[in-house]
C-alpha cells in the first residue's frame, strides 16, 4: 500500500490542506478541489449504479486514483467528496451507506471491517465566522484489523489502534489505542482485547 502521503500531483494541495492552518475559500487550491470533486461524484454515481462488486472496485479505484486490491469488498451505496486522498490496505470490508471525506486523507490498512452507515470526516471549519467557509484538515488512520461499527462518525486526525473495535453509533473525537473497545458519544474505552 502506497505511504498515505504519496499524492502525486495533489501533494501541494494534501500539504496546504494538513498545514493546520486554515486553508482559505479564496485559495487556488480550491479550483483544483471542485474539478476533481466533480469527477469523483460522476465516478461515485456510476459505482453505484453498477450493480457489480468487482465493477465498483474498478470504479472505486478511478475516484482513488490508485488500484483497489481484488481481496477488499465495498457494498453500494458509497459517497466521497474527493477520492484522491484515501488509500486502501488488503482484504478491507466497507458495508453498505459509508460517506467518506478525505482532503485530509484517509489510511484504511489491512483486514479491516467498516460497517454500514459509517462516516470518516477529515475536514473541518474554523469557529471565527470570519474564515468559516475555508477549512482545516487532518488525516484518519484506521489500522490493521480494526472493525468499525455500524453509523460510526469519526473526525479528523484520529487514529484508530490495531485489532480495536469502536462500537455501533460511537463519534470518535479521540485517538484510539491498539486492542481497545470504545463506544459512546464522545466514545470513551469500554474495556481492552486481550491477546
Amino acid at each position: 500500500m502506497k505511504n498515505q502521503f504519496e499524492y502525486g500531483e495533489f501533494q501541494n494541495v494534501y500539504k496546504k490542506l494538513t498545514s493546520g492552518t486554515v486553508l482559505p475559500i479564496s485559495d487556488p487550491a480550491f479550483t483544483i478541489i471542485n474539478k476533481e470533486c466533480v469527477q469523483s461524484l460522476k465516478w461515485v454515481a456510476e459505482l453505484n449504479n453498477s450493480g457489480d462488486i468487482d465493477l465498483a472496485r474498478v470504479i472505486l479505484g478511478k475516484i482513488f486514483n490508485s488500484p483497489v486490491d481484488e481481496s477488499t469488498t465495498l457494498f453500494p451505496p458509497f459517497t466521497i467528496n474527493f477520492g484522491k486522498f484515501t488509500r486502501l490496505g488488503k482484504h478491507v470490508f466497507i458495508n453498505h451507506g459509508c460517506s467518506f471525506l478525505d482532503l485530509g486523507g484517509i489510511t484504511i490498512e489491512d483486514h479491516v471491517l467498516i460497517g454500514p452507515q459509517v462516516k470518516l470526516v477529515t475536514e473541518n471549519h474554523p469557529t471565527d465566522p470570519a474564515t468559516r467557509r475555508g477549512m482545516i484538515a487532518a488525516p484518519i488512520l484506521i489500522r490493521e484489523n480494526a472493525w468499525i461499527g455500524a453509523g460510526v462518525t469519526i473526525l479528523p486526525g484520529i487514529t484508530i489502534g490495531k485489532n480495536s473495535i469502536v462500537a455501533a453509533g460511537a463519534v470518535v473525537s479521540k485517538d484510539v489505542p491498539d486492542n481497545t473497545i470504545v463506544g459512546g458519544i464522545p466514545a470513551k474505552t469500554l474495556k481492552s482485547i486481550s491477546q
